[in-house]
């Protein structure tokens, strides 16, 4: 699996876009590793210092080995390896050669790190009550720090293994089954067996549910704060002169479509066009120098095929990342 990884890297200048040096692909390349493994290590992190203390199993597969670890003192790392490894290789052959070396990668060190931070006294900075007041925190936190972790490993084209693994793998043989029951049915079984591991208590039952809505709501969230736009419906008398300034300004186009306003039963314009979020200022100001000239404004959950993403100073966004779709 390391000589893969490796040869993937080594091997990308000749798959590298022809705008594109190959330096510049490669750097791109080893950074996406390289958040890859920072990603893997606070996800380790956050195991040690939320999850571990405040005896609750988070959701998927590794809240199953959390459980067994509580039960046994079997590190969670060597188990989320022992299942992984023919999980990732079947995804290797079967879906995907570069989503199952970069999220192997992504295992590895999260193993790794929950194993080498099984010696390290984290018990001044851990989180833990001792009379159980505020035990809500730490899956709230740990929650959080995991959607966010997850939502980065989407945009590089990363799963987390696991249940991960065995949805895509699925999928693939499966393509019309809903996936969202199966994750949810696997994360209703781990909740329900902690019940019966952690002592016959109804909290850690809880404290599972509020980490799986917690990771799961920042996902979503974050995940689509990075697809979003802004879609415009301006209707206008003056198409051409504010279809032009669209182009020109914000490097976006506009679809044309013919209308009849109703009140006056007169012939008028409907500009269709969709800006980054970061533009809505830069359109407002455009439409203010035409009279007669108003805008219906609807957010974009997401944006498929060529769409350009511009900053602030309508400047082409350039990833500093790779994603799935460039290997």
């Amino acid at each position: 699996m390391v000589y893969l990884w490796i040869q993937n890297i080594l091997g990308c200048c000749t798959h590298a876009p022809a705008e594109e040096g190959c330096v510049l692909f490669m750097a791109r390349k080893v950074l996406t590793y390289v958040v890859i493994v920072v990603v893997a290590m606070l996800c380790a992190l956050n195991y040690h210092l939320f999850v571990f203390p405040n005896q609750f199993a988070p959701s998927g597969l590794n809240g199953i080995c959390t459980m067994i670890q509580h039960l046994t003192g079997i590190n969670v790392g060597y188990m989320s390896l022992l299942i992984n490894i023919p999980l990732a290789i079947l995804v290797y052959f079967l879906v995907s050669k570069p989503l199952a070396l970069r999220s192997m990668v992504y295992v590895a060190v999260f193993s790794l790190g929950l194993v080498v931070l099984d010696y390290v006294d984290l018990s001044s900075i851990a989180y833990t009550t001792e009379n159980g007041t505020s035990t809500i925190l730490g899956p709230v936190v740990a929650g959080i720090i995991y959607g966010t972790c997850y939502s980065l490993m989407m945009r590089v084209g990363t799963f987390s293994g696991g249940t991960d693994f065995v949805a895509v793998l699925y999928h693939k043989k499966h393509p019309e089954t809903n996936l969202f029951w199966m994750i949810f049915a696997l994360n209703s079984f781990v909740a329900g067996i902690s019940f019966f591991v952690y002592g016959y208590q109804m909290e850690p039952v809880l404290l599972c549910i509020l980490y799986s809505f917690t990771s799961s709501m920042i996902t979503d969230k974050m995940a689509k704060s990075g697809r979003s736009a802004l879609r415009y419906e301006i209707v206008t008398q003056y198409p051409e002169e504010i279809s032009r300034e669209i182009i020109q300004r914000l490097h976006h186009s506009a679809t044309l479509l013919p209308g009849i306003g109703m009140y006056k039963e007169k012939p008028i314009s409907v500009l269709v066009c969709i800006v980054n979020k970061t533009q809505a200022a830069s359109i407002t100001a455009i439409l203010r120098n035409y009279p007669h000239t108003f805008a219906n404004v609807s957010r974009v959950s997401q944006v498929m095929g060529n769409f350009k993403r511009m900053d602030a100073n309508n400047h082409l966004e350039k990833n500093i990342l790779d994603n799935i779709d460039q290997d």
